[in-house]
């Protein structure tokens, strides 16, 4: 009967915290958080230049797309200064992102939002791509991911063009996208190519679909002044 007891108390502990994924506490909406996902659908999202969200993009407790044919979605709504709070998984060595400040300039998402790297390290990308840095630009520095399959979690925090990122409650990047260092960096990268790049000061919030299996849960956005 103990043995029961306990199996019945385990069960309702796992119920309960599997019932506040992807919900608001009172305390949170009292803050100024806003849902961008309720876990059932893709209301709040579309397309790049569609109205719509792509049909490989299935939304079941986790915002997932079909790996072999979605394109990547975004938030209708745009933000400029902000705190985005999300979780994330990724299949192995797969490879996605998450990209902020995203206007509908140039060819893809990624030619004007900058992005936070979502990526199983083991693929062995090199360090300026590795999970939780800005790809191609900064070095997460003292990044930590969960084991493949399991769920991380990550911060954008973007104030007047100061940005941090964190990956399961570690900052592990910090810029500021009106510093010469940070021109510099561009200048010198892939996304020279595209004056696009990080030239809106706000914008939409984006997921990748980068041909890997990857989910995304809890994203939670609250806008600064």
């Amino acid at each position: 009967m103990k043995a029961i007891a306990v199996g019945i108390a385990l069960a309702l502990v796992a119920g309960t915290a599997q019932a506040t994924v992807n919900t608001l506490t009172a305390a949170e909406r009292a803050a100024g958080w806003m849902l961008l996902f309720d876990g059932t659908s893709t209301k709040g999202w579309r397309g790049f230049k569609t109205p719509e969200p792509d049909p490989g993009w299935t939304a079941k407790g986790e915002l997932s797309p079909d790996p072999k044919t979605s394109k990547d979605l975004m938030t209708r709504d745009t933000f400029e200064n902000f705190d985005l709070t999300f979780e994330w998984k990724i299949g192995p060595k797969g490879n996605s992102g998450v990209m902020f400040h995203v206007t509908e300039a140039g060819g893809q998402t990624y030619e004007s939002g900058p992005e936070y790297q979502v990526l199983d390290n083991s693929r062995g990308e090199p360090p300026l791509e590795q999970a939780g840095g800005l790809f191609a630009l900064y070095a997460p520095g003292g990044a930590v991911t969960k084991p493949v399959g399991e769920y991380n979690t990550g911060r954008i925090l973007v104030d007047h063009g100061k940005v941090e990122h964190w990956l399961n409650g570690v900052k592990v990047a910090a810029y500021d996208m009106n510093a010469a260092d940070f021109k510099a960096r561009v200048a010198a990268s892939k996304f020279a190519r595209w004056p696009t790049f990080a030239a809106s000061p706000y914008g939409h919030i984006a997921l990748q679909n980068h041909g890997d299996p990857v989910a995304f849960r809890n994203l939670k956005i609250r806008r600064l002044p």
